[in-house]
């Protein structure tokens, strides 16, 4: 049996407001016809379809839509909820889902032996049995998490991860006796290597699951939460597919992947890689540096390049603050698309309040003399220095008829 194993898909993900609604709907055409190629009969998806857990309306159709078209492979598919998902959302259409051979396990069930799932061949033969546990709330291990102090919460909610793997675990092998057992979870283990995008998890992540504490029972493990492809340090083959597209900057330069494993050969996954639908180009340097570094942007195919743009100086200067905003705001290339762009610093700005000794009181100083002393911080040319003094002093005029008024 050929089985593909993703997670993390993220319908309805912004990358700085910037919907990914259309590399989605690429990605699902590659893997549709992935399938095919494959031969593949069962796709687990391993939590976080969505990016929100009230998503919108058109992340609500994309997903429908995706169903539909992978509905008529022969295709069994198994959906696991994540952190960011809704069990109840996604388990409202449930049974109307599975008439199209779709399982769905939003949130923990309250009969455990509900998340286990038998996979059978083409001719009835029972292939192995899938234990789909989704992601692990709080309120599903609440009964282990009563400790006294932090620690001693952190420590029994790992308990509480661990008795539940070892519970579906038994629960599958007592119902289903020798037979092959593939387990879905979504969790944050110990020693892996993220990214920027993922949502910190069980505690801000600090209840790091050791994956050594799978145990033996399992085949295989197909694992989401984590957006780089990698294999964990388990007792059995364990793997985070990581999402198929990258959902921030940090992620531009991974190598996003599906994950294949052919049950009659091995329990170790071949690794596919997914087409680059969108660049994601991270700019920085000096004014002088990023124009050029702009200009010199080469037209190509495909969905618009997304860039994110770092002005790097020395010496803070408002003047080339306002400069980057207007060559962002004047940028216009076809192909390209400028989302984010920030300035930053070696040489942070002092405060009014730092630029004088301790023992001076700011109220006892003219304000002339302040603000004389903060734009000496900045490099003007000595006309822009006068007009900014000369701007000074007839706010500072009006300020002060005001008051006496």
């Amino acid at each position: 049996m050929n089985i593909l194993h993703t997670a993390d898909w993220h319908i309805g993900k912004k990358l700085h407001k910037h919907d990914l609604n259309e590399d989605f709907d690429l990605f699902v055409s590659w893997l549709h016809d992935l399938i095919q190629q494959k031969n593949s009969s069962l796709l687990l998806i391993s939590g976080d379809v969505f990016d929100l857990a009230n998503p919108s309306s058109e992340a609500r159709q994309q997903y429908y839509r995706t169903l539909m078209k992978l509905r008529n492979l022969d295709c069994t598919i198994i959906i696991t909820g994540g952190n960011h998902d809704s069990p109840d959302m996604l388990n409202a259409p449930r049974e109307l889902l599975k008439a199209l051979n779709v399982h769905v396990i939003g949130g923990l069930p309250e009969k455990l032996s509900d998340c286990l799932i038998p996979i059978y061949s083409k001719n009835g033969d029972l292939e192995l049995v899938i234990a789909a546990l989704p992601y692990l709330r709080d309120a599903d291990l609440r009964k282990t998490t009563q400790g006294s102090t932090y620690e001693d919460r952190l420590e029994q909610m790992r308990a509480g991860i661990k008795c539940t793997f070892e519970e579906v675990a038994k629960l599958a092998s007592d119902k289903f006796p020798k037979v092959p057992i593939v387990a879905m979870a979504h969790l944050f283990t110990a020693g892996i290597e993220t990214s920027a995008s993922e949502r910190d998890i069980q505690i801000g992540n600090q209840a790091a699951f050791s994956a050594s504490q799978f145990g033996a029972h399992f085949n295989y493990i197909a694992l989401g939460h984590i957006h780089k492809p990698q294999r964990v340090n388990a007792q059995v083959s364990a793997y985070y597919s990581g999402s198929p597209l990258p959902l921030s900057f940090s992620e531009r330069s991974d190598d996003k992947r599906v994950l294949l494993l052919n049950t009659e050969n091995s329990w170790t996954p071949e690794s596919i890689a997914v087409p680059n639908f969108r660049k994601l180009l991270k700019i920085s340097g000096s004014l002088e540096r990023l124009r050029e570094k702009l200009n010199a942007l080469q037209p190509h195919i495909g969905l618009d390049a997304l860039i994110e743009i770092e002005l790097k100086e020395e010496r803070y200067n408002a003047t080339k603050i306002i400069d980057l905003d207007d060559m962002v705001t004047g940028f216009s290339m076809a192909g390209y698309e400028i989302v984010k762009h920030r300035a930053t610093f070696v040489e942070q700005q002092l405060s009014a309040s730092q630029l004088y000794a301790e023992n001076t009181q700011l109220e006892d100083l003219e304000p002339k003399d302040v603000f004389q002393k903060c734009i000496d911080q900045h490099e003007y040319e000595p006309g822009t220095k006068q007009e900014i003094l000369s701007a000074f002093d007839e706010l500072l005029e009006i300020a002060q008829k005001e008051n006496f008024a």
